[in-house]
C-alpha cells in the first residue's frame, strides 16, 4: 500500500552531483533555447517525487511551481505543517550544504520540519502519529558520500560509519538512539559512530541505493517506526 511522503530538503543547496538538467529559456529576441541549469537538492526532490509516483507513494511536499517566497514564515509553517501532518513518512534530504552557518538551527526549515514530523499533531479535530524518518544522503559535486558515510572504514568490525557532527542537532539526537543496542561499539571508533543493523530511528541510506529500490528503504522507515517504543526519541528543536 502506498504511503504519503513528505521531503525535507535544503532548496538551494548545489552541493549536489550535476544531474546534467537543461531547461528551456527564451533569449533576448524570444527564441526558445536549451540552457544547462545548476543542480540544487530541488532537483533531487524532482526525482524522488517520480520515483514516488512509479511506486503508488504520494508526495505531500510543495510542487517546484508551488512560490512560497513572498509568504511569511507563519504562513510557509502552516501550509508545510499541513502536508506533514497528512503524510506518514519523511524524508530528509542530507546534502553537505543543507545547514547555513551563521543561522541558529531553530531558525531553518530543516529542524522544524522534522520535529513537526516526530511529534503527534492534533488538527481539526484529527491527531497524525509520529512520521517514520529516512535520511537519503545525497552524493557531493564529486560523487562522493564520504562527507558523511564511510564505508568499511575500521579495519576491525568492517562497518559503514556516519560522521553526524555536521548534522543538525535533530537529527544527530534520533540516530543510535535504540534504548538496547545489540552490538559493542569498536573502540577503534574516533569522532564518528558505527552504522549497523537498525540502531538509530532515523535510518540513513545512499542516494544511489535508495535510487535503485525506495519501496525498501521506506519500508525499513516504516517497521522502525512499528518499533518506536525500542528507541529514545528527541522531538523538539534545541
Amino acid at each position: 500500500m502506498g504511503k504519503k511522503i513528505f521531503v525535507s530538503y535544503k532548496y538551494s543547496d548545489s552541493q549536489v552531483q550535476d544531474l546534467n538538467i537543461y531547461e528551456n529559456v527564451k533569449d533576448f529576441f524570444g527564441n526558445v533555447l536549451r540552457q544547462k541549469v545548476t543542480t540544487t537538492a530541488r532537483h533531487y526532490v524532482d526525482k524522488i517525487d517520480e520515483l514516488l509516483e512509479l511506486g503508488d507513494h504520494i508526495f505531500k511536499g510543495e510542487d517546484d511551481d508551488e512560490d512560497m517566497g513572498t509568504l511569511e514564515d507563519a504562513t510557509i509553517g502552516s501550509k508545510l505543517g499541513d502536508k506533514i501532518f497528512d503524510s506518514t513518512v519523511t524524508i530528509v534530504l542530507v546534502s553537505k550544504g543543507m545547514k547555513e552557518t551563521y543561522s541558529a538551527e531553530k531558525d531553518q526549515w530543516i529542524p522544524w520540519e522534522v520535529s513537526y514530523s516526530l511529534k503527534e499533531q492534533s488538527r481539526e479535530g484529527g491527531r497524525s502519529k509520529t512520521n517514520a524518518v529516512l535520511a537519503v544522503v545525497l552524493p557531493d559535486t564529486f560523487g562522493s558520500y564520504d562527507y558523511y558515510i564511510v564505508d568499511n572504514s575500521c579495519p576491525y568490525c568492517k562497518c559503514r560509519t556516519l560522521k553526524t557532527d555536521f548534522l543538525f542537532q535533530i537529527l544527530r539526537d534520533n540516530m543510535f538512539n535504540i534504548k538496547k543496542p545489540v552490538f559493542t561499539e569498536c573502540e577503534n571508533h574516533t569522532g564518528s559512530k558505527p552504522y549497523q543493523d537498525y540502531s538509530s530511528f532515523i535510518h540513513s541510506v545512499k542516494w544511489s541505493d535508495f535510487h535503485s529500490n525506495p519501496n525498501k528503504y521506506i519500508d525499513i522507515a516504516v517497521n522502525i517506526r512499528q518499533n518506536i517504543n525500542d528507541y529514545e526519541l528527541t522531538k523538539t528543536v534545541k
